[in-house]
């Protein structure tokens, strides 16, 4: 692991790279009949939201974290995919390989999103030499898995993320210290980390509605506006003060899941069960990176978009199902369900790179009372983080999602384009293979099963 050291103030020294329309980039390369088509991925249920949309699919008004019916009015043309997190994390993993090899810190922010310090390995470095890297490190992506990243580079973490959203997709823009002030100065606001649709309002009120307007504003009217912390932090962010260090292999400070149900649920024994049943992923998640941890917290999203969470940190940490299960049945019941849950969601954070179990877990969840509980009153958005886990499909026939790997024994790899009425439709093509043909096959059809990811092949023509 690099060392953290704090960025230089005069030199555009830290990198933001994000991949472009990331999911359906690598949907539309392993997909060739879906190139140059609007692509949405994300919830294919009636309340799933978009995760991310292609360009095609955004001239349509189509957007990450809208409701995937709205999606659906917008581009009804579109594919509409669950979304193959396998294929993201392969191709995340390639790009952050890249990265690292650019300089030993880089901080992962997200999977098609990461930060780098080449000031780290290039001292004195100036934004000529900035723009050649970034050139380079998209040349490079762009060769290894035929997607395109957008580079921003500047002397702050702030300026590095606004700028790669500048030009997307495929762009670079290098922000020289120099010329920081101006180029902020006609922003919206919005641009600001921490910065939504509620608190632009009230900055609009005041007559801030730009960077610039933020950077002059008094700081004594932004905290009685704002509040001191969010107050201060905004101003300094204006005026381009942002010392954080890009860190290294960054910890993950909690491990959560979550289900959003297409009907809203009032049962609580069915919640309870939904509640361990989700605890269970999150327990599988922690096992696989050899994490556990001390607090164990439950959100409920009601049937109004009011948000209740309620946690409870033990004496111990643990990444047992059972226990981390007990305990968020234990805090769901005390939690009001009569008037619908709309999404339930299990979390543990506190975490350490090894478990301190107790032995007795797996026989009998202890009882407690939970130690916070907090209402939120305005509904939250997605991507918190957290996993969205979809709803538990009934036991019998295997259900095929949209989009999903498959393989068959006659015709080989492909991919569903869909199901219903007990067929499942399948599409049989791959990244360097032409347009392929549709089949459909009985959804018990036992030479149809699930596949892995199709492998790209650097060496082949890119699909773009």
């Amino acid at each position: 692991m690099g060392s953290v050291r704090l960025p230089d103030p005069t030199r555009p020294g830290v990198l933001h790279l994000d991949l472009d329309a990331f999911f359906a980039a690598v949907e539309q390369r392993d997909k060739p009949s879906l190139r140059g088509k609007p692509v949405v991925v994300g919830g294919t249920g009636g309340r799933g939201v978009v995760a991310t949309a292609s360009y095609e699919a955004r001239v349509h008004g189509v957007g990450s974290a809208q409701p995937m019916g709205q999606a659906r009015r917008l581009s009804p043309h579109a594919a509409f995919l669950a979304g193959r997190f396998e294929a993201y994390r392969a191709v995340s993993a390639q790009v952050m390989a890249i990265a690292r090899e650019l300089s030993p810190l880089v901080e992962p922010v997200s999977l098609d999103e990461a930060y780098v310090d080449v000031g780290a390995v290039l001292p004195g470095v100036d934004a000529a030499a900035v723009a050649e890297v970034g050139a380079a490190l998209r040349a490079r992506v762009r060769a290894a898995t035929g997607l395109t990243v957008s580079v921003g580079a500047g002397a702050s973490k702030f300026v590095a993320k606004i700028a790669s959203d500048a030009r997307k997709p495929d762009g670079l823009v290098v922000v020289p210290p120099a010329e920081q002030a101006a180029w902020l100065a006609p922003l919206s606001v919005r641009v600001v980390p921490g910065v939504g649709a509620v608190t632009a309002e009230r900055l609009a009120r005041s007559g801030v509605r730009t960077v610039a307007d933020l950077a002059a504003a008094d700081e004594g009217d932004l905290v009685r506006l704002l509040g001191r912390a969010h107050g201060t932090s905004l101003r300094a962010l204006a005026r381009g003060h942002d010392p954080r260090p890009v860190v290294p292999e960054r910890e993950a400070k909690s491990v959560s899941a979550e289900e959003t149900f297409p009907v809203d649920l009032t049962d609580r024994r069915e919640l309870i069960e939904r509640a361990r049943r989700t605890a269970a992923r999150v327990a599988s998640r922690l096992l696989a990176d050899g994490l556990s941890g001390r607090t164990v917290t439950v959100k409920v999203r009601r049937f109004d978009f009011t948000t209740v969470s309620r946690s409870r940190t033990l004496t111990h940490a643990t990444s047992s199902a059972r226990e981390i299960g007990g305990h968020a049945a234990d805090l769901l019941a005390g939690v009001d369900v009569a008037d619908g849950v709309r999404l339930l969601g299990v979390g543990v954070s506190g975490l350490s790179e090894y478990a301190q179990a107790d032995l007795l877990a797996d026989l009998l969840p202890p009882p407690g009372e939970p130690e916070e509980q907090e209402v939120l009153g305005e509904p939250e958005g997605p991507g918190d983080g957290a996993e969205d886990v979809p709803a538990p499909e009934p036991a019998g026939e295997p259900v095929w999602r949209p989009g999903q790997d498959v393989v068959h024994d006659e015709h080989g790899p492909g991919w569903v384009q869909g199901s219903g009425v007990g067929r499942v439709t399948v599409r049989f093509e791959g990244p360097h293979t032409p347009v392929g043909r549709v089949r459909t096959f009985r959804v018990g059809d036992p030479a149809l099963r699930p596949g892995p990811p199709p492998v790209w092949d650097p060496d082949r023509d890119s699909p773009r």
